[in-house]
């Protein structure tokens, strides 16, 4: 089972990506790239529209394996604001959420909104006993909202690169 292609969130939209996302996907990278260079590797000065058509290519397969779940979050009124996806990276028995917010829209509750709605999808998948949430210790604002979102600390390490990666989860009962 798989999960829905779109989730009501309340004041957000998560909708599964569609191709013709990709030039507003790009202008939301492009915005946001002084927020997310720091903590995700495909975010890079030269990211351009091929970046996002490729990524919703790839996104499209992984969903269709049953791998990964990439969702393009929207506010009520249309506003492309992010991206959030379910993956399947952690074994069988776990979800982790893993996402990204478009600047202007960052602290104003909208991604701890996103992660509480997908997390109450992950947890009704089957086999599902926990959702997690990794990051790293510098990015406070996702640390805030793996927090806010019921998440809590299970581990730390230090990767390869030298920076700390926290790991927060949420049981599934």
């Amino acid at each position: 089972m798989e999960p829905p292609e779109m989730i009501n969130a309340g004041t957000l939209v998560l909708k599964r990506w569609e191709p013709e996302w990709a030039d507003e996907l790009t202008a939301a990278v492009r915005e946001s790239l002084p927020e997310l260079k720091p903590f995700l590797p495909w975010a890079t000065d030269d990211y351009e529209l091929s970046g996002s058509r490729a990524y919703l290519a790839s996104a499209d397969q992984s969903w269709e394996k049953g791998t990964d779940f990439q969702y393009a979050i929207f506010t009520a009124v249309g506003d492309l604001i992010g991206s959030i996806g379910l993956h399947t990276r952690m074994g069988p028995d776990v979800m982790e959420i893993g996402y990204w917010l478009r600047s202007p829209f960052a602290g104003q509750g909208h991604m701890t909104t996103a992660v509480q709605a997908l997390t109450r999808v992950a947890v009704t998948l089957p086999g599902i006993t926990r959702v997690a949430i990794k990051h790293d210790a510098r990015n406070t604002g996702s640390a805030r909202v793996a927090e806010k979102a019921g998440f809590t600390e299970t581990s730390r390490r230090v990767t390869d690169s030298g920076d700390t990666e926290i790991t927060r989860e949420r049981p599934a009962a």
